[in-house]
């Protein structure tokens, strides 16, 4: 590793302190180290893992019981697989060029792990919403992997030529993003945000009767629930097997203790004016729920809180495992992964909910704690016309420059990546390239299904 990359509390180097034209001369020698055409090349190395085995090694540790489900969303498409296997994908970024820089990395930054929220000053901003996986890590790696999630999002409504238009686009939306922050004082890029206005709503895709429903979920009052009538009656989560559902009746009484003992866990991690606002709920119910693609396995879960007149707060509670990239960079410095991933969140967003916190869960598993529903807009890639897909990546690549500049050096990336299309062009390639390595492991995947190497269940949506 080099001196930028060895890092005594693994956090990245702050360089802001230095004359701009130091920064410059940095971003510019970086091109010697690692130029930037080296980026587009992607052929599998000789003794290449195999790709199911590394799927297989990451659920050892996860519920067994629900492993099927994970093998059968993962199967549905090579789009499907690519969500599910940012394992695999870290792997094989770990041996692509970099040029040494580091930020904090989301570590699984898909298309799709983006949306719309509501910010604690209640506006409506679009950020990456995903950070199981953050990780300090180089900056390249969540750029190739947003990129080659369009390349593969695409194919089946795309042609190749428009989809190495898509990711060629979400590059070039990074690199004139960053040449941007480059140039604003150092406060205002760090609370710099996107906020949804109706032209960002157009462009992710969300129509005018969605955008004023989520606006509307800003300002009225909260949903209440009926606790029911005579006294000790509590509002209970409803079933909806496999998605949803409460563990069995022997063991729900030590579920339920274990939950109240991790509220207590999770309640010490927040600030107090927001442990404060925390303690004017009560514990109403709990059940177990299944999320995502990548994270299934992992256990997640739904906290029903009310307070005294029925107001209800739904937090979900999810497992933080070992980032996959830790294999190939420094490891983590937290101790508790649920603390790494509220770090690292706090770190990549512009804001963050207020109820984001972290504790030990049921089964001792480290987990971390956020609001469920918090006026999130969820953006439809699947039904996205040409245009507003290409809107859509350009947003995405605009984010994660947001992003990344809030731990590294806006200055020293942007001279790095240059005024023209060189960059952008590369990261295309590269997209492209790895796009059709993920059409390969897909059909491995189907084939180990086929074999009985793991194991299947009936898709479920």
């Amino acid at each position: 590793m080099s001196a930028v990359e060895t890092l005594p509390d693994a956090l990245p180097l702050q360089t802001h302190t230095l004359s701009i034209d130091e920064r410059i001369a940095r971003g510019r020698a970086l091109r010697d180290r690692c130029p930037r055409k080296t980026h587009a090349a992607w052929k599998a190395p000789a003794g290449r893992r195999d790709p199911v085995e590394i799927l297989i090694e990451q659920g050892e540790a996860r519920v067994q019981s629900l492993l099927p489900l994970r093998y059968a969303r993962m199967k549905a498409s090579p789009f499907a697989f690519l969500r599910g296997s940012a394992a695999v994908m870290a792997a094989d970024l770990a041996g692509t060029p970099r040029t040494g820089l580091f930020v904090q990395a989301a570590g699984d930054c898909h298309c799709l792990n983006f949306g719309g929220f509501a910010t604690p000053e209640r506006r409506l901003v679009f950020d990456i919403n995903d950070f199981d996986e953050t990780a300090v890590a180089p900056w390249e790696w969540d750029l190739k992997r947003l990129a080659t999630s369009f390349a593969v999002a695409g194919r089946d409504t795309l042609d190749l030529e428009a989809r190495l238009d898509l990711a060629t686009l979400t590059a070039k939306a990074y690199r004139k993003t960053m040449a941007e922050i480059a140039g604003t004082p150092v406060l205002d890029a760090w609370y710099r945000a996107l906020l949804i206005d109706s032209e960002t709503a157009g462009a992710i895709g969300l129509g005018a009767e969605a955008l004023e429903k989520a606006g509307k979920a800003l300002t009225h009052a909260a949903v209440l629930i009926s606790i029911g009538r005579g006294e000790g009656a509590t509002p209970t989560i409803k079933d909806a097997p496999p998605l949803v559902y409460h563990p069995p009746a022997n063991e729900a009484a030590g579920f339920r203790q274990a939950v109240e003992a991790m509220l207590a866990d999770y309640a010490a991690t927040l600030i107090p004016e927001r442990r404060t606002l925390f303690q004017r709920y009560r514990l109403a119910d709990a059940a177990y729920k299944v999320v995502g693609v990548g994270s299934v396995g992992t256990l997640c879960g739904v906290l029903m809180m009310v307070s005294g007149d029925g107001e209800a707060l739904y937090l979900q509670f999810k497992e933080a495992t070992r980032s996959v990239l830790e294999a190939h960079v420094l490891p983590s410095p937290y101790a508790h992964h649920g603390e790494r991933v509220v770090r690292g969140q706090r770190l990549l967003q512009a804001a963050s909910d207020i109820f984001l916190g972290y504790a030990t869960g049921p089964t001792g598993r480290q987990m971390y704690v956020r609001q469920l529903r918090d006026a999130k807009i969820k953006p439809q890639i699947e039904s996205m016309s040409p245009r507003t897909l290409r809107r859509y990546a350009k947003i995405c690549g605009e984010v994660l420059a947001h992003a990344h500049a809030r731990t590294g050096d806006a200055v020293v990336l942007s001279a790095y990546l240059g005024k023209g299309p060189a960059f952008d062009e590369a990261i295309g390639a590269f997209a492209m390239a790895y796009a059709r390595q993920t059409e390969k492991d897909h059909v491995a995947l189907l084939q180990a299904i086929k074999e009985g190497r793991v194991p299947d269940a009936e898709q479920d949506s």
